[in-house]
């Protein structure tokens, strides 16, 4: 009997010290995982060497699609077993699970449904949920629940619970006919709006059912596809119901506005967006590009070893909490079978997970470093609008001559002064309008980019009057604010921001796909359209407000980086009219295709370097502190630190500590 009690406290004290108290903190080690394809056919001792394989290679965290259809019998119980030689797996290789919620679908859906079609498939999903939760919550494998794979779809479906849903939303807001001044409303983003809010009441829907079960595991979702669906996306309303946030950034299947130079810079975009709409919540990529996608995928490609590695340090060098890769091992039938995977055919692991193993044991070797690191900001933030990206999608048509008329043209000027500021080595934010904090008293030394966001709401002109009133400066470019919320021309029918601004504009004249402006003595290649601002001559307006000012540009400059390839100039412009840190790490200049994050971490500084160029740069950096304490967590073969002098090598990345 003694003997059994001494097991039994030893037991206790195992699960303990292994199952996870309570969600995902900031202060967590991040994870390092992929996800394992549990699917009919598989033995328990194919599916244990799995787990052996990611304890293996530094990994210590996976996420496994839970498929209702794997499990449902036919008198509408449901059989675990499958899975539960994945959670014992688990357990005995101490990989922690995120189990993503999967309801029962059709055999060819590889992504899952997103709305139920009606109430009764809604409250089949809520019985799978309490089986599901209640059946592994006292797992000491499991760490987290996703809600669903991947919310966001390209146009909501014709079905009952869609269109009873609408019903009900429109009760609440009513469609205008006429603006208050009498205009008429010919156009809007009703349609816009109430995708995003049923996205957010649909998740959080699954959040209570999962809470009335489990109140201490971490609840997450993973969106994709950031580029194309940020507008479907609110993300400080997933904070009330989420303990962390995560996200799908798929090279091949959501990188296509981007060259597979550019791959990194979305990579950093992808994760800043993510970043900022976490909040205070922790967050990790929940799923990255492992392997080769043969037939499916946008755009077919292997990532490289140095990729894996690249895309690990810049999710890590915007604060997350790890990542997760697609997948570890093939699934055998369907789409993507055989394909995006981490292992072998043999089972053995590829130079990708190698180089993830590298990545892991450097952040493992230095785990107080990377427990809750901050980025330095460089005071410069780039802000976008949802109502953009719906005006676009209303208004853009695929004009293949001129990508300003395309969809896409309203994020890729602001991921265009994102890159030109992150080539100077600068921490500039991406962020959503409504995350930014205007509750300060003070902005001085502050900067705001609004660039080309072609639809500005009236709501936010106080916002961002009492910014620069407060000493902010206001960076306005392309054709920012050229429709209100309801598409009218704002400059036909009442400019908005005229005041905050300075003026008004007399019109936007196309000229060229390529064409230089003149601004501040720089010559920046533009994109199409020229803005006169009525009254002046000059390409630029700078109108003081309060103690700041508005510097407005209403020529599409980011945009002409963006096609003409050529950033330095929008680089040396921007650096020279905006306020920010002159303390904070960063480059004696621009170099093209080189990304840089500088993170506090205690009292330690911590640089994270990656050269996407073709060739060996040597990097000067200003502001690099005098210490005695500097230390390589990683470098690639050719990259190194001398004096205030980082040599990078071509794909190479550099990790120190000052």
């Amino acid at each position: 009997m003694k003997r059994l009690t001494l097991l039994s406290l030893l037991l206790l004290f195992v699960y303990a010290a292994y199952s996870q108290h309570g969600p995902l903190q900031k202060n967590n080690i991040p994870l390092f995982g992929a996800q394992i394809f549990i699917e009919p056919g598989q033995s328990p001792e194919l599916i244990d060497s799995w787990f052996q394989t990611l304890h293996d290679n530094g990994m210590n965290a996976c996420r496994i699609r839970m498929f209702e259809s794997y499990m449902l019998q036919a008198d509408g119980t449901w059989d675990f077993t499958l899975f539960d030689y994945a959670f014992h797996a688990a357990t005995r290789h101490n990989i922690k699970i995120y189990a993503t919620f999967f309801p029962a679908t059709e055999k060819t859906d590889i992504g899952g449904w997103k709305f139920p079609v009606d109430e009764a498939q809604k409250d089949k999903f809520a019985r799978f949920i309490q089986a599901l939760v209640t059946h592994y919550k006292d797992s000491p494998a499991l760490y987290g629940w996703v809600l669903i794979n991947e919310p966001g779809i390209d146009a909501l479906p014709d079905t009952p619970f869609i269109r009873d849903s609408y019903a009900d939303w429109k009760q609440e807001n009513p469609s205008k006919e006429y603006k208050s001044n009498g205009y008429p409303v010919l156009m809007d983003t009703q349609k816009q709006k109430f995708q995003t809010d049923i996205n957010t009441s649909f998740l959080r829907w699954i959040a209570d059912e999962i809470r009335k079960y489990d109140t201490s595991h971490d609840v997450h979702v993973n969106n994709h596809a950031i580029f194309q669906n940020y507008g479907q996306y609110d993300f400080p309303a997933w904070r009330t119901f989420l303990t962390s946030l995560g996200g799908s950034a798929h090279a091949a299947w959501h990188f296509g506005y981007f060259d597979r130079q550019q791959y990194a810079l979305a990579m950093l975009a992808n994760a800043e967006i993510i970043r900022s709409g976490a909040g205070n919540l922790p967050w990790f990529m929940t799923e990255l590009q492992g392997g080769n996608n043969t037939y499916s995928g946008l755009n077919a490609m292997c990532p490289t070893p140095e990729e894996i590695v690249q895309w690990l340090w810049i999710t890590l060098g915007c604060e997350s909490k790890g990542s997760i890769f697609w997948m570890l091992n093939p699934r055998s039938s369907g789409i993507e079978a055989g394909e995006w995977t981490m292992i072998d055919f043999q089972g053995k692991p590829t130079e990708r997970l190698v180089a993830a193993k590298e990545v892991s044991q450097a952040v493992t070797a230095n785990a107080a470093l990377f427990r809750e690191p901050h980025i330095i900001p460089s005071g410069i933030d780039v802000v976008y609008f949802n109502e953009s990206l719906w005006a676009e999608s209303l208004m853009a048509i695929k004009d293949d001559r001129y990508p300003g008329r395309q969809p896409g043209a309203v994020i890729k000027s602001p991921v265009a002064c994102l890159r030109a500021l992150t080539e100077r080595g600068l921490n500039a934010g991406l962020k959503n309008i409504n995350e930014y904090d205007f509750t300060q008293h003070d902005y001085s030394g502050k900067s705001i980019i609004i660039a080309n966001q072609i639809s500005i709401p009236a709501k936010y002109r106080e916002s961002l009057e009492t910014f620069v009133a407060r000493g902010g400066t206001l960076l306005v470019e392309g054709l920012t604010a050229f429709f209100d919320e309801d598409l009218h021309n704002t400059m036909n029918t009442g400019f908005t921001f005229e005041k905050l601004f300075g003026g008004n504009i007399s019109e936007f004249i196309l000229k060229d796909n390529l064409f230089d402006v003149k601004a501040n003595g720089h010559t920046l290649p533009t994109h199409l359209w020229y803005g006169h601002i009525a009254g002046q001559q000059d390409a630029v307006g700078v109108h003081t407000f309060g103690k700041g000012q508005v510097i407005w540009l209403p020529s599409t400059v980011a945009l002409g980086a963006f096609v003409s390839g050529d950033y330095r100039p929008l680089s040396d412009y921007l650096v020279s009219v905006l306020p920010h840190s002159t303390s904070a790490i960063s480059f004696d200049k621009h170099y093209s295709n080189m990304l840089m994050r500088t993170l506090k971490a205690g009292k330690e500084t911590l640089v994270i370097c990656i050269n996407k160029s073709e060739r060996q740069e040597n990097v000067l950096l200003n502001n690099l502190p005098e210490t005695k304490n500097r230390k390589i967590i990683y470098a690639n073969t050719g990259c190194n630190i001398t004096g205030d002098k980082l040599m990078m090598s071509p794909e190479g990345v550099l990790v120190v500590q000052l």
